[in-house]
């Protein structure tokens, strides 16, 4: 087994002096990243992180995460990066889930490390996003194969944590079948990496990709303000962006407010959410380069499909899968509809993950025979993919996922409420947000304000309901089903 860290430790031994990352204003050499990963081995070890055990980080993007996640994989363990905007409930649930042998925050997250402590889970801050940690000790915790790198946490279609544990295998295979799609990319390029890092999509393409085919990065840790994110793709001389269709909306803003423009821009590729097609030519205006869209999910390491480069593009579709996938199409009854170019896509190759961490009912469900299904109705055109549809209610907001019976679970713990129901509507900054049906107790009463002030004490600000409209009733099935169908035309 070729392991992440051999490849991209391998690549900084031999060119040491080389730029590696840029990170608030200058430039760290391969030997600066070498050295805080060397630094970060021996805290772990000093610590008595072993093999088989998973080091949980709520980090923003920084030097930090890669270390860490380079001195985690050198000991035979893993990296588990969570967001720490989950909210706690949601965040509990998933570090029982993943049993890490302790837990790294960024400073300023007393709550959680309250939360976490009460727990006697070992927590340490992050004194510094560019220093190795201060020392401490890990508990002891199960063992899993060495093969695993990495466990990204997300939120199941019934609210309860579920997480996609990728080896080093996925996330490689991955890698090399992405550099070898984009045509335009090559050793050198400067990558923008302001994707969060617990979104798959942030953590392979903007922090993996350009360590293993030694192409350099452009380390942002927040975004917001998007003037500042442009300041850093200006003065570091970035020339590839990976962001989701939202950032490129918040970009074009603001260079229209006279925030730098990039100085060599030459490839602009968009992931994580439906492409407004209009978008494109508005980027184009701005940035002087179109947008090539992508589309992955987290079990697929994740990376699909893409369109290769700007004269085979075709705007709204995903482009061609990458080499290595094999595909099908099914139908509701699990009929192969293949050959009508229309159906359920389901994939199968090196880059998808055998099943759901530690959770065999939701790995039933989605994996079979090695295939997994993607959960989207699409159409095959010439061999490019066009995503027709969701067939799960997933709302896609800005980019990240929400499931809507996790936040019909919030909203069913208010002591007003008895029904709820949560539907994606559009809107045209984020693609979708949430929208709340929801009915109330006999005899109480509720403004929609006060209901969305709940929402926002115990979940992520992408998965609070935007709006509240108050029902008599639901519209149901003859099962019994709330029909979301009919709520999103109402």
């Amino acid at each position: 087994m070729v392991r992440l860290e051999k490849v991209i430790l391998d690549n900084l031994r031999l060119e040491p002096e080389k730029p590696c990352l840029w990170w608030e204003g200058t430039w760290w050499s391969n030997g600066d990243l070498l050295r805080l990963v060397e630094q970060s081995v021996k805290v772990l070890e000093e610590g008595k992180f072993r093999a088989g055990y998973r080091l949980a980080v709520l980090l923003p993007n920084s030097p930090l995460v890669l270390a860490l996640s380079l001195a985690a994989w050198s000991l035979g363990g893993a990296i588990s990066p969570l967001n720490e905007k989950s909210g706690i409930p949601s965040l509990m649930g998933t570090l029982q889930l993943a049993e890490p042998c302790a837990v790294v925050l960024a400073p300023g997250l007393d709550e959680l490390r309250t939360a976490l402590e009460e727990r006697d889970v070992p927590v340490v801050v992050a004194e510094s996003l560019a220093d190795a940690l201060p020392s401490f000790a890990v508990k002891e915790t199960s063992l899993e194969d060495d093969s695993l790198a990495v466990i990204f946490a997300t939120s199941g279609t019934t609210g309860m944590p579920k997480a996609v544990p990728l080896t080093h295998g996925n996330l490689l295979d991955n890698i090399l079948m992405m550099y070898d799609a984009f045509e335009l990319l090559q050793e050198g390029d400067i990558l923008l990496n302001v994707l969060p890092n617990f979104h798959s999509f942030g953590f392979t393409v903007g922090g993996l990709l350009p360590l293993v085919k030694k192409l350099r990065q452009a380390l942002v840790a927040s975004f917001l303000p998007p003037s500042e994110t442009m300041k850093t793709i200006h003065d570091s001389g970035t020339n590839v962006i990976v962001v989701v269709p939202t950032m490129l909306y918040f970009m074009t803003a603001a260079a229209a407010k006279g925030a730098p423009l990039p100085v060599s821009l030459k490839l602009i590729v968009t992931g994580g959410d439906r492409l407004n097609v209009q978008l494109d030519e508005k980027v184009k205006d701005a940035f002087g380069v179109g947008i090539l869209e992508g589309y992955g999910l987290t079990e697929c390491s994740p990376v699909v499909a893409v369109n290769r480069n700007y004269k085979d593009r075709r705007l709204g579709t995903v482009g061609p899968l990458l080499r290595g996938y094999e595909w099908k199409l099914l139908n509701d009854k699990n009929e192969d509809v293949t050959s009508s170019g229309e159906g359920v896509l389901w994939v199968k190759g090196p880059s998808v993950a055998s099943g759901y961490f530690r959770d065999p009912v939701m790995t039933a469900e989605r994996f079979a025979d090695g295939w997994f299904n993607t959960g989207d109705y699409v159409r095959m055109e010439d061999g490019y993919v066009r995503i027709l549809d969701r067939v799960t209610d997933i709302i896609i907001v800005g980019g990240f996922n929400v499931y809507p019976q996790e936040v019909e679970a919030i909203l069913l713990s208010h002591p007003a409420v008895s029904q709820a129901a949560v539907v994606g509507i559009p809107h045209p900054v984020n693609g979708e947000v949430p929208k709340a049906f929801i009915r109330l107790r006999e005899g109480t009463r509720v403004t929609q304000r006060e209901i969305i002030d709940f929402c926002k004490k115990h979940l992520a600000h992408f998965k609070v309901p935007r709006s509240v409209e108050f029902m008599e009733s639901f519209p149901l099935s003859s099962t019994g089903k709330v029909l979301r169908r009919m709520l999103r035309q109402k």
